[in-house]
Order: C-alpha cells, then structure tokens, then sequence
C-alpha cells in the first residue's frame, strides 16, 4: 500500500467516524433497549411458557389484525417452541372457522380448523386490509421479527460476528409496543396517526395494541404492557425461526466435534513422526515445538 493510499485511507476512517455523531443527530429515533431473552447468545433457548404465553397475547390481540400465513397450528407442537400437546392444538384448530371448498356443488363452505391448516387470514384481501386500517396494511407477523432491524453506528457490522448479538428485530418490536406516548409540543401528528418514539417519522397507523391487565394470564406472570410486550416479542421470534434450539444444538455438536477431531489428529501426527531425527542422527523433541 502506497502512502497516497495509506493517507486516503486513513483520512476517510476519520471522516466517517467525524460523521457518526452527526448521523446519529440526524436520526430522531432512539435506539431500543437490549433486552435479556432466553434464546440470545450461541448457547440460548426459547423459553416454552413465554412463547405460550406469547400465543395468548398474539390470539387474543394481535390476530384480530395481523396474519401469520407461514405457520401452521401443527406448528405449536414442535419441539423447540410452544409444545402445546396434540389435543391442545386439535383444540385451538377447532376453534377457528377455516373457509375451504368448494364441494360437490361448487360451493364454498366453513368448517371447523385442523391442526394442518394455517392460521387463517384475519382479513378476505389486501384491499379489505387497507380499508379496515385507514389505508394502512398490517404486516405479515410470521418474519416479522427478521424483517425488522437496528440501524447502529455504520461501523457496527464489523462487530456483529464478534458479539453474536441477533435480537435487534425482537428488541425493536419489544420497544415499539412500549413506545406509544402523548404527542409532544411541537410534533405535528397527521390524522389517523398515533405518536410511537420508536417507529420511523413517530407517526404510526396501528393505535397502541397492549394495555395493562388486557391478556389474562393463568401461570401468575405479571399483567402488564412490557410483560405482555415480552412475550408476543419472543412468540415473534420463534415464528421467524422455529429451528433456533436445533441450529444451535447442532453448532454446539459440530464444534465439539472438531475440537475432538483436531486433538485426534495432533496425536496421530505426534505418533507417526516419533521417530524422526534430524541429520546429525538426534531425536526431534516434538515437547519443544
């Protein structure tokens, strides 16, 4: 590397770390809160109760809007996730009226969920989405917290392989569900817009979901809006990826595995190369290497 380019180098390093504040000025929004989950770091797991208390919350408040079309109810049996047993999603299947069709007259009919079908659609279309929202279409809930992310420092993506921190969409809607506010002096909020201190331009289409004592729970966890925000954060998670606890298990066995592998070979190489000398006909002392 010549100076010239050394020198350019180091004076856009400067440049960029000169702009960071004003960047971050720039940017209204605060960043979230790191939250502790369960599943975080390379050794985290999903914490069953929480995700079916996430459910409960999701079921009871979140679908009336949101969909979650990538899922099945099979799908809260796996291990790994909620772990409700067969009958239980049998159970909550039924519960739900499945359009399906058409019969043998061409009609189509409702009948009661089963466990193979996916969790049914809360709205006919995307235009009845909208016009149910004041224009504004819900999101699919089934990635939503791999589609949502932290913008940091424009050097943090060098740090991300070191940190193993993943979690900022889950801290990112965790924040969102508890940054509904009054709007403040000065702010001029559209009509039909709520003030969230999280969501981008703080004008949000969706009135605040969570309210204390909303969702009751029966394993005695606390009724409140950053419990309820907990939870239906790591039931989001665990629908983005339902094959979190068998990655990391299998991570875990594979670098297990080459730590044993690699001292097997080591010691293969020490036993073969015993009795090598070197050219004044001494042993080599492979201790000493």
């Amino acid at each position: 590397m010549t100076f010239r380019t050394t020198m350019a180098f180091r004076l856009v390093l400067l440049a960029g770390l000169a702009a960071s504040p004003a960047l971050a000025q720039e940017n209204e929004n605060p960043l979230p809160e790191k939250q502790a989950w369960s599943f975080a770091g390379p050794l985290g797991k999903y914490n069953t109760a929480q995700l079916q208390r996430g459910y409960q919350v999701y079921r009871e408040v979140c679908s009336n809007c949101h969909s979650m079309h990538f899922l099945s109810f099979r799908n809260l049996s796996d291990a790994g996730g909620p772990s409700f047993s067969d009958g239980q999603v049998k159970a909550l299947a039924a519960s739900y009226k499945v359009q399906d069709g058409p019969n043998d007259s061409g009609d189509m009919f409702e009948r009661a969920g089963r466990a193979s079908d996916p969790f049914p659609q809360p709205f006919a279309n995307e235009q009845a989405a909208r016009a149910a929202n004041g224009g504004a279409l819900p999101p699919d809930m089934s990635v939503l917290a791999k589609a949502r992310d932290i913008e940091g420092a424009w050097y943090s993506f060098l740090l991300g392989p070191f940190s193993t921190y993943q979690e900022q969409g889950v801290d990112y809607i965790h924040a969102l569900l508890n940054g509904y506010s009054e709007t403040p002096k000065g702010f001029t909020l559209p009509s039909g817009k709520y003030y969230n201190e999280y969501f981008p331009g703080h004008a949000i289409s969706m009135p605040k979901p969570l309210n204390d004592g909303q969702v009751d729970y029966s394993d005695g966890s606390p009724k409140t809006v950053d419990q309820y925000a907990h939870d239906v954060s790591a039931f989001l998670a665990w629908t983005s990826e339902p094959k979190l606890n068998q990655r990391k298990n299998m991570g875990f066995n594979a670098i297990v595995f080459l730590i044993v592998f690699a001292s097997l070979l080591y010691a293969v190489k020490r036993r073969i190369w015993a009795g090598l000398h070197d050219v004044s006909g001494t042993p080599i002392d492979h201790a000493a290497e």
